[in-house]
């Protein structure tokens, strides 16, 4: 239960900055026990009904551009499918998500300034091949450890001044929710099965997303990060000490 509960506050909070919770998602039920070879199919497909709402909510305030996400999107998802089909050793496995936890966690706290020419004419013509990078190698990544990307993506697209930071989060649950779907089927393929809890557990990650408005209200956008930040870190931290 509380777990569940956890995975409920987790869901609401990442919603809040448009992301779907995959590295949320990882670091709650690495804490609470969740066998390893259960954790990325199961992540990837929480990811999957918390993104889908969140894009569903997105789209109705007109916030996605759906041309340049199909710029990011349609490379990355062939890479999250073969990701997904690549069953890496438990070893292995904790060791590049627990670092991939950490950069997370880095990038939660250190908030990337806006370029001056961020989703100017200038970015929209010269970075097509960019974008396809971009999208190619957070989608293989996605699909190898079960964070949706957009944790990455997100940050990245600012940093380079590709798009601000409105358009950014726009971007990042479509996008989550295009390699959740693609490296969910490649992990399921691969012969990796969800958790047994993944009903209890999609569900309050559903509830989360649609409550979380209600509870941001509550806190700073940057308090928010901090504590995403330290839950994520010391996930992190686990299961590279495994």
């Amino acid at each position: 239960m509380l777990t569940a509960l956890a995975l409920l506050a987790i869901s609401a909070v990442y919603a809040s900055v448009g992301q779907a919770g995959g590295t949320g998602f990882l670091a709650i039920m690495a804490v609470s026990g969740v066998p390893i070879d259960q954790l990325r199919p199961t992540a990837l497909a929480m990811n999957v009904v918390a993104s889908a709402y969140t894009t569903w909510r997105l789209h109705v305030a007109g916030l996605i551009d759906w041309r340049r996400l199909a710029t990011l999107v349609v490379p990355a998802l062939p890479a999250a499918f073969v990701g997904g089909l690549i069953a890496l050793s438990p070893g292995v496995y904790t060791m590049v998500t627990g670092a991939l936890l950490l950069v997370a966690a880095t990038l939660m706290v250190v908030r990337p300034k806006e370029a001056p020419w961020a989703g100017g004419p200038l970015s929209r013509r010269s970075t097509q091949a960019g974008w396809a990078v971009l999208g190619t190698a957070a989608g293989l990544l996605s699909g190898l450890s079960g964070i949706g990307g957009g944790v990455f993506v997100a940050p990245a697209l600012i940093v380079l001044g590709w798009a601000r930071s409105r358009e950014a989060a726009g971007l990042s649950a479509p996008f989550i929710l295009g390699n959740s779907i693609a490296g969910l089927a490649g992990a399921l393929l691969s012969g990796q099965q969800l958790a047994p809890e993944f009903p209890l557990f999609a569900a309050v990650a559903l509830l989360g997303a649609a409550l979380g408005v209600v509870f941001t209200r509550r806190l700073s956008e940057r308090a928010i990060r901090l504590v995403l930040a330290g839950i994520v870190s010391i996930a992190g931290l686990r299961l590279l000490s495994r």
